[in-house]
């Protein structure tokens, strides 16, 4: 390993610790006492607060815990995360406006010569979503809903919220411990515990108008939300198996709920078993453009009537 890049990797290692010894850092990156000792002195003198505690059993601390000083990168390394940001265009990301000047101090911590690298990147590589003509447009459609942030933020101190969802003319608000916030089929979704009805439920964040912090005496944890949930888990209806090409195509695209489990060694078959709600119009016919989507290398061992009607309207039509 590289000086630069040791040097590196223990900063990241002891940013993420209250207290560290001398020893702890010879045995997790096998280096001599000499060379912990002029790391970490070198590491000091970048600006990393290091308070050492003097005896036998001396180490040290990290004052606030909380700062990592500026990381060193390689040519690659900032080349990969300027393409990551290319690629993060127009997907409704949360920062959004974060991500202009993320890409400018990336530019800036390569000298000036390897600059033109990065412009000559932004004009030949073009990724999903992007306009051809000017990929650096962000359409109203690429900005993501206001509140997102807003939710992140919170949840990412605690999990019990109160959110407020307006579905045309009616408001609700519900207290929800929430599961996993995602982004299916362009739209935010979020999926979290009803607290009062003991339920999963699902809300486009798009129709969130507040969230705040819910107190509650009666907390939960995942695992006992999970438990619950697993309990009220309905019964699979739907079980199909796949040849090589209908694999290809689950790879490309997929309910975000749906997984398969391979069959063969090698991969090449599998089988999906999940439940559809045929009483739900718009999973019916989110299934159905999915099922024409997966080909004809599929084989129905269960399916419910409601979806074989589904697809065979929907292949009369293309028929006529």
């Amino acid at each position: 390993m590289k000086k630069v890049e040791r040097i590196n990797t223990i900063m990241r290692y002891i940013n993420n610790r209250s207290y560290f010894t001398i020893s702890e850092i010879m045995r997790e990156f096998n280096i001599s006492r000499s060379t912990a000792i002029r790391d970490i002195r070198e590491i000091e003198a970048m600006g990393m607060p290091l308070e050492a505690e003097v005896g036998r059993a001396g180490g040290y601390s990290i004052i606030n815990n909380s700062v990592l000083p500026s990381i060193h990168f390689t040519d690659n390394e900032v080349k990969a995360l300027f393409i990551a940001f290319m690629a993060s265009r127009n997907q409704q990301l949360p920062y959004l406006k974060s991500r202009q000047s993320l890409a400018e101090k990336l530019l800036g911590l390569i000298p000036e010569n390897q600059q033109e690298t990065l412009v000559l990147l932004n004009q030949i590589l073009l990724f999903e979503g992007t306009n051809p003509n000017n990929p650096d447009l962000l359409d109203l459609s690429d900005l993501p809903h206001p509140m997102l942030e807003k939710l992140i933020q919170l949840l990412l101190l605690d999990s019990h919220l109160l959110i407020t969802i307006k579905d045309g003319r009616v408001i609700k608000s519900y207290p929800i411990y929430l599961l996993h916030l995602y982004r299916e089929k362009s739209l935010w979704q979020i999926e979290g515990f009803d607290l009062k009805e003991e339920r999963r439920r699902v809300f486009p964040v798009d129709h969130l108008t507040n969230v705040k912090p819910y107190p509650t005496k009666k907390r939960v944890n995942k695992k006992k939300v999970l438990e619950i949930l697993s309990k009220q888990e309905e019964a699979i209806n739907l079980v199909i198996e796949f040849g090589p090409k209908a694999i290809a195509q689950f790879k490309k695209y997929h309910p975000l709920k749906f997984s398969i489990s391979y069959t063969n060694p090698y991969q090449a078959t599998a089988v999906l078993k999940t439940f559809i709600d045929i009483n739900m119009p718009e999973e019916l016919n989110d299934i159905t453009n999915w099922l024409l989507f997966l080909g004809e290398d599929i084989k129905f061992k269960e399916v419910p009537e409601e979806v074989l009607e589904s697809l065979q309207e929907r292949l009369c039509l293309y028929c006529q």
